[in-house]
């Protein structure tokens, strides 16, 4: 079976193209660095010429209000558009869980602005929600640092590692498509300010992380809800403490 990854040089992307190839199909490894752009359509109709699958994990490389609503929009419109033409059976997306519960975010407001151009597009699809990646929380840090003091919310996340969602990923894409949303968590929730400090701690980063309800999370304030995932997700097996030990989780 042929299944085209958009994004597929990414950290999720290489992992999921990867895992489909040691299945033996016929994986596309779709991105700019290959010659296939989904914001101006170069190569598109030639990558998916016998597609089945799309597995678009792609996403902006700026995070700017508009510039990220631009991507979404604009790189959503010209894959459905050639997905129906190319006649793929499959479409398969990464989101984010919460996204309609953090409107503050510009980011969230995208993915939703994605998932609705997919829904109505008439190709059968299934979207993926995740929590936020292990290997995100160095990010999340950086952005509320201020000298050697981070604020952050003590808000409830249940963040996740990248390879359980790439073999969540791996593994809708050789399914039938559901025409629903599912959700990816990690095994364990915990405040973020707590799970930053343990990272920290495991870099061995002085950096002081102060716990404040207002706190800003990309733009938004959270609550327990905000980013936590709905009743019976899929749950990943690895857990954060047991990443933060290896060398890979270390390192970041």
């Amino acid at each position: 079976m042929k299944i085209v990854v958009i994004g597929g040089s990414g950290l999720i992307g290489t992992n999921v193209v990867n895992r489909l190839r040691a299945r033996d199909h016929d994986v596309v490894a779709a991105s700019p660095a290959s010659g296939v752009n989904t914001i101006t359509g170069e190569g598109l109709a030639e990558a998916l010429s016998g597609a089945e699958v799309v597995v678009d994990v792609a996403n902006s490389p700026s995070f700017a209000d508009a510039a990220v609503m631009e991507f979404f929009e604009t790189a959503g419109r010209n894959l459905m558009a050639a997905e129906i033409a190319a006649g793929v059976k499959h479409h398969l997306a990464l989101s984010v869980v919460g996204a309609e519960r953090v409107p503050e975010s510009g980011y969230l407001r995208a993915k939703l602005a994605q998932e609705k151009l997919i829904k109505e597009s008439g190709v059968p699809y299934t979207i993926l929600r995740s929590t936020q990646f292990f290997e995100f929380v160095n990010g999340i840090i950086d952005a509320g640092a201020d000298g050697d003091v981070v604020r952050l919310s003590p808000a409830l996340l249940q963040p996740v590692a990248s390879d359980d969602v790439a073999a969540a990923l791996a593994e809708l894409a050789l399914g039938a498509p559901r025409n629903a949303t599912i959700e990816v968590a990690g095994p364990e929730a915990c405040p973020l300010d707590k799970v930053a400090m343990k990272f920290l701690a495991a870099k061995g980063d002085g950096r002081r992380v102060i716990a404040d309800v207002h706190a800003r999370y990309f733009g938004a304030e959270l609550n327990d809800r905000s980013l936590t995932p709905s009743e019976g997700p899929r749950l990943g097996t690895i857990r954060f403490d047991d990443w933060l030990a290896t060398s890979h989780g270390a390192a970041r």
